[in-house]
């Protein structure tokens, strides 16, 4: 007798917890203002991960990786919802045969029959008919911040993706800091970088915000193969390092903020998912453009006209310890 009680105790607790695990996790996804790792969201991502590789290992080319990955986000994401689903079903089961609800199908019929508000499953018990009550309440709330959730992670996904869209224009596809400069030498005049860093400063921030507490957008991939968030990223932080360090122009804070605010959206991402990072970098710290590299970019620019600094040592130095 005392084992049964034990057994039914042990049961209905593992059932609540249960519970709790799925019902933490859909408030850490999708209505914790913040970056919050969850192990359940974690698990769905890292094993679809390990599907999709297997399969864009086989892929003939680039844009062949890129149309199998740039399903993985919104798969990733749609998969969390049947999970949660799972594990509070699991757990409203074990709960209800602890209570005396019939035999293990009666007791998970019950639990499908509750949760999905299907209603043709019943029993005339006071706690069983309360519990009942509890799951179909819990799945219509994660059901119903799941449809909210999807608008504002496409609203943010829409306003990342128009800049890096801008940029194409500025800087070509893939971006490039050195074919930013041309451009704008020639079209707009140097004059003209001044008014894209308030532009990129804002994006920046936007990013830390929505990639942190939405981390699932990380993996939402540009329209089109050619452009990434990541590599726009990048050549707009090379061009104000660039633009700093060689371009003989008047020097703009501006740059300096944007340069800023870049790197810090960068780390605050690469904490959420546990990259590495020299968290305290020195300017002599190697980096990973070379010297051969820089020296290049220079001499293309001089050839088109891009007035540079005359001392090139002092500029490699600059454009090193922004780059770092």
């Amino acid at each position: 007798m005392l084992i049964d009680v034990l057994l039914h105790l042990t049961l209905f607790t593992l059932g609540v917890l249960l519970v709790i695990i799925a019902t933490a996790s859909a408030i850490k996804t999708f209505v914790l203002p913040r970056s919050s790792t969850d192990p359940v969201v974690r698990f769905v991502f890292l094993t679809l991960r390990r599907i999709f590789d297997f399969f864009v290992r086989r892929a003939p080319d680039y844009n062949g990786r890129d149309a199998i990955m740039a399903l993985y986000g919104p798969t990733a994401l749609l998969t969390l919802l049947p999970t949660w689903l799972i594990f509070i079903a699991s757990g409203y089961t074990l709960m209800y045969w602890a209570l005396g609800a019939g035999s293990w199908y009666d007791a998970y019929e019950l639990s499908g029959s509750s949760l999905l508000t299907l209603g043709f499953a019943h029993l005339n018990a006071g706690v069983i008919t309360l519990l009942s009550f509890t799951e179909a309440l819990l799945g219509l709330l994660i059901l119903a911040i799941l449809i909210a959730y999807l608008p504002t992670i496409y609203s943010a996904f829409s306003r990342r993706e128009a800049t890096v869209s801008m940029l194409e224009v500025r800087a070509g596809s893939p971006p490039s800091a050195v074919e930013t400069i041309l451009r704008y030498n020639r079209l707009h005049g140097l004059d003209g970088l001044g008014a894209m860093w308030p532009t990129w400063e804002v994006w920046f921030t936007e990013l830390e915000e929505s990639h942190t507490s939405l981390a699932a957008l990380v993996f939402f991939r540009s329209p089109k193969p050619q452009r990434s968030w990541v590599t726009a990223a990048g050549a707009v932080l090379d061009t104000a390092a660039l633009t700093n360090a060689v371009v003989d122009i008047p020097h703009d804070l501006r740059a300096d903020l944007t340069l800023r605010a870049g790197y810090l959206a960068l780390r605050s991402i690469a904490d959420v998912f546990g990259v590495e990072y020299n968290a305290t970098p020195q300017p002599t710290d190697p980096i990973s453009v070379t010297r051969a590299e820089f020296d290049a970019a220079c001499e293309q620019m001089a050839e088109k006209g891009v007035p540079l600094k005359a001392d090139r040592e002092a500029a490699w130095r600059v454009f090193s310890g922004w780059r770092v």
